[in-house]
């Protein structure tokens, strides 16, 4: 599931297949930019900005894409067939003479003016992986409502840049506090945003994503895809809940013996 690490290798991998080289082919499979042509312009850089992609090109324009649950950009060398998915769930090919970098399934996609990228990414608080971060920002934005829910409260991008549904259900664990616990009662919040930038930085150049210390199969969480499956710590079998707001609940995962604080709501 992509996240914060996942869109910071992504975007790693794309400026180094794309950067300082002119396009060659430039193929954006949405209505609104169907007729919009990049062929000659020169790749300046992409960066990433929490789950979001940005690609500069010259003449001042930005490709802005984010992944949403299951969107993936592959890069291989131009002429060869692409390989990330069947054709119908392609929506951006970006060619240079050498390198093909392929969009998948994603569901945003546009195309600004590099001056107006704030519209985009403005609203987003501390970036975990990037030059913004600041942890203080981010403290003081995760406690702005204190009697929202710390899961709730990971998720909202507004808050820090990052964090999904994974890192939230296994940082709730690492701290033994359950999602539903108002950010008001979390103890020493700092070490909650020290702790998910910790993970995120750790993780942010490998393809397995791990948060017990455990690079084996199957060991490398300690909760989430684990629903009905025993507690690595205590053995409880682990549970799952929706949660977020009606319509956009995400499933979330914990221990009930080894964290404490609200189960989730009723119902």
């Amino acid at each position: 599931m992509p996240e914060g690490d996942t869109v910071w290798r992504t975007a790693r991998a794309l400026h180094g297949a794309l950067a300082g080289g002119a396009l060659i082919r430039s193929d954006l499979r949405v209505p609104r930019l169907a007729t919009t042509d990049l062929t000659g312009r020169e790749v300046l850089e992409v960066v990433p900005r929490g789950k979001h992609l940005l690609a500069r090109v010259g003449g001042g324009l930005t490709l802005h894409s984010h992944l949403g649950m299951d969107g993936s950009w592959r890069v291989h060398a131009t002429g060869e067939r692409p390989r990330g998915g069947p054709q119908h769930q392609i929506r951006a090919v970006l060619a240079t003479a050498d390198r093909t970098a392929v969009g998948y399934r994603l569901p945003v996609l546009d195309l600004v003016r590099t001056t107006d990228e704030s519209t985009l990414v403005g609203h987003l608080g501390p970036d975990l992986l990037g030059p913004d971060w600041d942890a203080d920002e981010a403290v003081s934005r995760l406690l702005s409502d204190p009697g929202r829910t710390v899961g709730e409260a990971l998720l909202d991008q507004r808050n820090l840049a990052g964090v999904g549904n994974v890192y939230k259900s296994e940082l709730c664990f690492l701290l033994r506090i359950t999602p539903w616990l108002p950010m008001a009662s979390v103890p020493a919040p700092e070490r909650l945003v020290a702790l998910a930038k910790k993970l995120l930085e750790a993780n942010k150049s490998r393809l397995s994503r791990i948060t017990t210390g455990d690079a084996r199969p199957d060991r490398a969480l300690w909760v989430y895809g684990r629903a009905d499956r025993p507690c690595r710590r205590c053995g409880t079998p682990v549970l799952t809940a929706g949660q977020g707001p009606e319509g956009r609940e995400r499933t979330t995962y914990w221990c009930p013996h080894c964290q404490t604080g609200p189960p989730p709501p009723a119902g």
